[in-house]
């Protein structure tokens, strides 16, 4: 019986990239690249004020945007991440407990359906049907909605 050697398949040679390098440039790169022209440079003709002043704002403006991007990134993962998780409570009934006056003592268990979910200071919330806010630490059970059917 005739076998093709699986060292011919596609899928072996796409797996064999180039392990050196980036394929994008960062802020270390560019300022290498500059100083790398400095050093470079004729001493006949060297750089001018202007080109050098407006490389350096590039590098300036590059390395900005790289930390904006980096904060954005950080704040969204660590905005979202908590509302995401509990996204999936929306039109769900919750059993929560209902804080009392006396500290603990009395507590009651109501119920309610999850219109929407919210962050605020670090700590999520479900907006109830009712227009009640409820921890997420104080929820007892999660269940679908009974329908109206019968």
């Amino acid at each position: 019986m005739n076998s093709i050697d699986s060292t011919y398949y596609l899928e072996n040679h796409m797996k064999q990239e180039r392990s050196t390098g980036s394929s994008s440039l960062g802020k270390d790169d560019f300022l290498k690249i500059l100083m790398t022209q400095m050093q470079n440079q004729s001493p006949l003709d060297p750089m001018k004020d202007k080109d050098f002043v407006a490389q350096m704002a590039q590098f300036t403006q590059l390395e900005q945007m790289t930390n904006m991007s980096s904060s954005f990134q950080e704040f969204f993962e660590g905005r979202q991440a908590q509302v995401v998780e509990y996204s999936h409570m929306i039109a769900k009934e919750i059993s929560y407990l209902s804080e009392s006056d006396t500290g603990g003592e009395g507590d009651t268990i109501q119920t309610g359906v999850v219109e929407a979910v919210s962050q605020k200071d670090g700590n999520v919330s479900l907006k109830l049907s009712d227009g009640t806010s409820v921890p997420v630490s104080l929820i007892q059970e999660v269940r679908n909605p009974e329908s109206g059917d019968e």
